[in-house]
Parts: structure tokens; sequence; C-alpha cells
């Protein structure tokens, strides 16, 4: 079973928010067998994340992080290796090739695909500085996918 990671680039964190994410997240492993885990890059979510899997391979060693990049198409060997100090595996999303400003929703879409189940922190209310929200793109997407989606700012 494959799970992705997307939200905010900022939020609030607190204790009861980490506590239900480990406790989604170790849930997935024991229930739905989950095993492989995709991370992107830029969010506070995704670092959040991050850390809790890194936490659980204590105790599911056979569990995956992949970095799934969607930028920088061509690495060098030594950042693939710094990479695999933090991960088990890194790509490209090939399409996010070309994709310019807008590489990091192709990214989001290429995990999408990925995966089975995306686990998110997606507040409605919230507004971006920006005028769109990568998030709510990512969840409209994965909604039209029909990707299991488990949201933990609602939980």
């Amino acid at each position: 079973m494959k799970v992705a990671f997307i939200g905010h680039r900022t939020f609030t964190e607190t204790a009861a928010l980490k506590a239900r994410l480990a406790n989604t997240i170790e849930a997935l492993i024991i229930n739905e067998a989950a095993d492989t885990f995709y991370f992107g890059s830029k969010s506070k979510f995704d670092e959040l994340c991050y850390e809790i899997v890194t936490k659980l391979r204590q105790t599911y060693p056979y569990i995956r992080r992949i970095f799934v990049r969607g930028e920088y198409e061509y690495i060098d060997e030594s950042y693939q290796n710094y990479l695999l100090t933090l991960y088990e595996e890194s790509f490209f999303a090939s399409t996010a090739h070309g994709a310019g400003r807008v590489s990091y929703i192709k990214r989001n879409e290429a995990v999408i695909e990925a995966c089975d189940i995306l686990v998110v922190y997606y507040d409605h209310a919230y507004r971006p500085p920006s005028a769109n929200s990568g998030t709510k793109l990512a969840v409209d997407y994965a909604k039209r996918k029909k990707k299991q989606i488990i949201n933990v700012f609602e939980s």
C-alpha cells in the first residue's frame, strides 16, 4: 500500500495534531499494509510527516520513504547520494518536465497517481498569499482520481 502526503506550506503544529497524524500513519501500516510513503517538499506538513515516518521506521524497518522531485530533473551523484541518506529512493516526476512555476502541481499529481491513499492537511478556510492553494488543487485532483483521502485537519 502506497501513501502520499500533501499539505499546506505553513500551519500551527500542535501536540494533538502530531499525535493524530502519528496514529493515522501507524494505523495505515498495521491495518492497510502501508509500506511506501511519498514525500514532496516545500511544506511544513511534509516535514512533520517525514519526521513521524522516520521514527516509525525504528519499529517497522521495512517501510520506505521516497522523495519525489518536482524540480532538478537531472541531479549529480553527490546530491543523489545525499538524498539517499534521508530516503530509500528519489525520482523526478516526469510530468513536471518543463512545467516551470507549476512544477509542484505536476509533481503532486504524479504523487497522487502513484499512491493508494492520500494523507492531507487541508483547511478549507485557508487562503494562501497567492491566488491558488496547491493543497486544494491536489485534493480536488485526488477526488477526481477517486483516491482515498484522509484529512488530518478535520479528523
